[in-house]
């Protein structure tokens, strides 16, 4: 699998996960059922540790969306979102711009225009005072 396509798998789990709010092990079962989700440990890595930081990656979209509070996000856009921070925090493998762009093709697959300018404007806040901060640890 390419890391374009785990990080599609993990997405969809991670979207599937917002909707249901089952068991994780119970959608990858499901997903492997169906055949229409790739699971494998890589995919697994991904979803779980973004399941795992929610609260602490939802501070950061809210700290970030000036527009919508999180309540108000939708389902396709957090889980985005989460995935992209996630990455970006705690995948040393994926740097931060790789993982904004690749929020932005997920977005433009699965979500509105609208959706995607949103998702853009979050994580390019995030990256542009991430990269303030390095520079003045620097």
């Amino acid at each position: 699998m390419t890391r374009r396509e785990i990080r599609d798998s993990a997405f969809k789990l991670i979207f599937e996960q917002l909707l249901r709010d089952d068991d994780i092990e119970e959608l990858y079962d499901i997903a492997e059922e169906v055949d229409e989700i790739t699971v494998n440990d890589e995919v697994k890595k991904l979803v779980e540790g973004t399941i795992s930081h929610r609260d602490e990656l939802d501070g950061i979209i809210s700290g970030y969306s000036k527009s919508r509070s999180i309540s108000r996000i939708s389902k396709l856009n957090l889980a985005i979102l989460r995935l992209a921070l996630y990455e970006s925090i705690y995948d040393d493998n994926t740097p931060v711009n790789a993982a904004i762009s690749e929020a932005i093709n997920l977005s433009m697959t699965y979500t509105y225009q609208e959706d995607t300018s949103f998702i853009n404007g979050v994580l390019g806040a995030f990256s542009r005072d991430r990269s303030s901060g390095e520079n003045e640890n620097a």
